[in-house]
């Protein structure tokens, strides 16, 4: 399986739906499924402060979409997201997380006290946003699309699950809860980063 940083890398320089590297799927599936009209850049989303946000603003940006929790296992991959941010945000790279409280129960705070959270634990400075569902009846629009239309379609497993999404607006790629921000596995041997594919980071 490709990690998910050399997903991030090689979309940060290309515009692309699903790509194979070195004969692997970037994502979790060997073969995407055909998307559908609607795209992730059609919805509107609000801020963790309650303020309307159209995902359009965000074109041509690559975007990793994930489904977030402050008590759950996969919590300190905050500390990783906000690095890996900090690190490819002037190359056009946005986090955009959405906490939810569908597995466990594992986001029962307020909106108010995530953004604390998320601030002071982690200092975090990549977009959040209000909670939302992210399966069952009450589904988000946002998580309709990209679990039943997208090109990497069916349910969220857990939280934490990466959607990476292209320049265009493309959803490229899906990464389950695991697969750390940076390219390690919580359930395997560390991956090795590969600096190589941008010129002069290693």
């Amino acid at each position: 399986m490709v990690n998910l940083l050399t997903a991030l890398l090689l979309l940060s320089f290309t515009q692309l739906g699903t790509y194979s590297f070195k004969g692997q799927p970037m994502g979790e599936d060997r073969k995407a499924a055909p998307a559908k009209s609607k795209g992730v850049l059609d919805f509107k989303m609000n801020t963790i402060e309650g303020k309307p946000q159209p995902l359009s603003t965000y074109k041509g940006k690559v975007l990793m979409i994930i489904n977030t929790a402050s008590e759950c296992g996969f919590t300190p991959q905050y500390e990783t997201l906000e690095k890996l941010y900090e690190t490819y945000k002037d190359k056009g790279f946005c986090v955009l997380a959405f906490p939810a409280n569908n597995f466990g129960h594992q986001e029962p705070s307020t909106n108010a006290e995530i953004k604390t959270f998320c601030s002071t634990k982690y200092h975090t400075t990549f977009d959040i946003f209000s909670k939302i569902s992210v399966k069952g009846d009450d589904q988000h629009p946002l998580y309709k699309y990209l679990t039943k239309d997208s090109p990497f379609p069916g349910d969220v497993k857990w939280n934490f699950q990466k959607y990476l999404v292209d320049r265009s607006g493309k959803v490229a790629a899906r990464f389950m809860s695991p697969v750390d921000p940076q390219g390690r596995r919580s359930d395997s041997k560390q991956t090795a980063f590969i600096h190589w594919i941008i010129p002069g980071v290693r």
